[in-house]
């Protein structure tokens, strides 16, 4: 403590904090670890850091390790029995009780009565005589009686293997000189006289055990890849404008650009996360992409329609909810009546001629040409420059003006979806979204093809226009709606609520872990 005072206390939590370097390879803070404890006998806790925490040295004594090997861990009634963790600490920690194969009594016996026949000069029925043998060393003390015991018993149990099978302990002829003479010459091969091996194991060798099967939960990473039968499928693209050196192996997905990958996986994404929201069913990425690749006149897709729908309901309440309250911020729209004021305009100074200026009488000399035809040249040139008066890139101002009465708001707190009319309200949507300067550019190239110039502004030529439109513009139209869902309070309320949840469930994972911890 700050006193210095030392007080005995446990450990119950222990967090690491690392070490931040700034960009210049200067170190602004070092690794520093705080441990929070809890203090014997008191009912206390501290946060303190690595400097004022030690651990007692003189408490960990052989009598505690003697206690605790007593407490934990146990072993079977015979000779060479391994230590095996108790069944109640195995359960709690999760360790594996499983005893190897070559630690087994079975094993263990089976190696001893090797080593006993080969101390008898025996193996596999053979006779190892002709090597010269070093004496025994018999055990002395207490362990000496144990020993001798384990020995006839093992003389035992070979006197029964050789009566239950002849050819175990049968004898082969007697070695000859020359027999040695040839085997240790190495002659006829190392390993072999009169047709036998003399050390040799019975049979082959066993196999290695398989190993053992995964204990779930686990990483996917641990899981060893399975390639029997089984071959990686080829790669797939979704466009063609792949950054490779290589050849794309399977034709991809028609119509997609490269700059429309990622608002298509951003859409798909938020329409999942929140479907709770939106009140939509969870669908595949495939799903989707064949949904918005679709273009038929005879049918429509269920999928694309639920989803421009449910989508669009989050901008605006119903007209019982709220008396269908906008949701989100939309720019001013600019007035058409300015336009009709220009078009006037335009007709008056068409049709009215400006009356030519009486420039008095003057002396023409040739200069004064020369300047009256560059003064000429830069009037044509600056009216060369002029905009065109129908500059105009579609006709949803005009499609607006027709249904003042019932716009596309009215229609949409109405919830008027049916025979394709959402289409009409996302048209009236993006023509009020480009007021706003930085999403003009992008309305303008959807409205321009769904409300043409070269078309009758009305609400079935803009539906039958999405129904030819490209992927692109498609996934467009759907990233703009979802950027301005997030903007609503129902997405907000949505996020909170899941933050709190989030809290919730880690202070039970904390309580849970300091009640395991005291256990």
């Amino acid at each position: 403590m700050d006193s210095g005072e030392r007080v005995p206390g446990l450990i119950r939590e222990k967090t690491k904090f690392p070490e931040l370097v700034n960009f210049d390879g200067t170190i602004e803070r070092k690794a520093f670890a705080r441990y929070f404890l809890s203090i014997d006998n008191r009912k206390e806790q501290l946060l303190v850091d690595e400097d004022h925490i030690v651990r007692d040295r003189k408490a960990f004594t052989k009598q505690r390790l003697r206690s605790f090997l007593k407490k934990t861990v146990d072993r079977e009634l015979w000779a060479g029995a391994p230590w095996c963790v108790k069944a109640k600490f195995a359960d709690e920690y999760r360790i594996d009780g499983e005893i190897p194969q070559h630690l087994t009594y079975e094993s263990q016996l089976a190696q001893r009565k090797v080593n006993l026949a080969m101390r008898k000069g025996e193996y596999g029925g053979q006779i190892l005589d002709f090597f010269p043998r070093l004496p025994e060393l018999k055990p002395k003390g207490q362990k000496a009686k144990g020993v001798n015991q384990d020995l006839a018993r093992l003389s035992t149990e070979y006197q029964r293997s050789v009566a239950a099978n002849p050819d175990f302990g049968k004898v082969p002829q007697v070695i000859q000189q020359a027999q040695i003479d040839q085997f240790m010459n190495g002659q006829n091969g190392f390993a072999q006289f009169n047709g036998y091996h003399p050390i040799a194991a019975k049979g082959h060798p066993k196999p290695p055990p398989p190993p053992p099967a995964p204990k779930y939960p686990i990483e996917d990473l641990e899981l060893p890849p399975d390639r029997e039968g089984s071959t990686r499928p080829a790669m797939k693209f979704l466009s063609k404008e792949v950054p490779s050196i290589h050849q794309i192996p399977q034709p991809v997905e028609d119509g997609i650009s490269m700059d429309s990958v990622g608002y298509l996986l951003e859409t798909w994404d938020t329409l999942n996360v929140y479907c709770e929201v939106f009140v939509l069913d969870s669908f595949t990425f495939d799903d989707y992409v064949e949904a918005l690749q679709l273009t038929s006149d005879v049918f429509q897709c269920d999928l694309l329609v639920e989803i421009h729908c449910a989508v669009l309901k989050q901008l605006v309440n119903d007209i019982n909810d709220r008396n269908g309250q906008i949701q989100i911020s939309l720019p001013e729209l600019i007035q058409s009546e300015t336009e009709d004021e220009s078009a006037e305009d335009r007709s008056t100074t068409q049709t009215v001629s400006p009356e030519p200026e009486v420039r008095p009488p003057g002396r023409t000399t040739r200069s004064s040409l020369a300047k009256a035809e560059a003064a000429e040249l830069k009037g044509s040139e600056d009216q060369g420059r002029l905009p065109h008066p129908d500059s105009r890139l579609h006709r949803a101002g005009e499609m607006e003006q027709l249904n003042k009465d019932y716009d596309w708001k009215s229609r949409l707190r109405n919830r008027d979806f049916s025979d394709g009319r959402w289409v009409y309200i996302i048209v009236g949507l993006l023509n009020q979204l480009s007021g706003d300067p930085r999403r003009k550019k992008t309305c303008d190239e959807i409205l321009a093809k769904l409300a043409p110039l070269d078309q009758e502004p009305s609400p079935q030529v803009t539906i039958v226009s999405y129904e030819s439109i490209d992927i692109n513009t498609r996934i467009k139209i759907l990233q703009i709606l979802c950027m301005l869902s997030l903007e609503t309070k129902a997405i907000r309320a949505y996020m909170e609520d899941c933050n709190n949840n989030m809290t919730e469930y880690r202070k039970e994972k904390i309580d849970l872990q300091k009640k395991r911890r005291a256990a």
